[in-house]
């Protein structure tokens, strides 16, 4: 069976029990830090595929990197999780249920890549517009690529408008050379 697909049917169990005990929210949030805890902290999927540890170090390890003092739903699913040994899919069914998630709430991702620091003024009216556009909720994050030598990038969902000195600089290069 299709790995991915396990790891959504898992996702949107969860999130379907989550609804019912208002709890979507706070799992929304463990999975992120989970997803996180993967992505930094290389060893842990190793730790969670050996045989050598037991299911309560498991157990107490994945709650660790989910945050530390997790909601009893999300110490349910874990526990499950470890019960039907498909804790090497717990990475990808913490990442079903953040897309998933957002996909429910109508949230929308959006990065602002700049040359230097923007204020948070400006971030917030960026922030507003893509609002605007999507009519839904925008988590917003901003990060700064010194390459770019001035202008911005503004990516959201599949939209991506460049607007780098980088950029236009390279379209010039290409036509004196083309």
């Amino acid at each position: 069976m299709n790995l991915g697909v396990i790891s959504v049917r898992y996702a949107r169990a969860l999130l379907k029990e989550a609804v019912i005990e208002h709890q979507e929210d706070v799992l929304y949030a463990e999975m992120q830090t989970l997803l996180h805890s993967y992505f930094t902290v290389h060893e842990l999927k190793i730790a969670v595929d050996s045989p050598m540890l037991s299911n309560e170090e498991k157990q107490n390890l994945l709650e660790l990197a989910c945050g530390g003092k997790v909601c009893s739903l999300t110490q349910k699913f874990i526990a499950l999780i470890l019960k039907k040994n498909r804790g090497e899919l717990l990475q990808f069914m913490a990442a079903s249920y953040v897309s998933i998630y957002r996909e429910l709430k109508h949230i929308t991702l959006s990065q602002l890549t700049t040359a230097s620091p923007v204020d948070l003024e400006t971030e917030q009216k960026v922030k507003q517009l893509i609002e605007s556009y999507t009519h839904g909720e925008v988590e917003f994050s901003s990060k700064i690529d010194t390459d770019l030598i001035g202008g911005f990038i503004l990516e959201y969902d599949s939209y991506r408008m460049d607007a780098s000195v980088q950029t236009k600089l390279r379209k010039v290069l290409s036509a004196l050379n083309g």
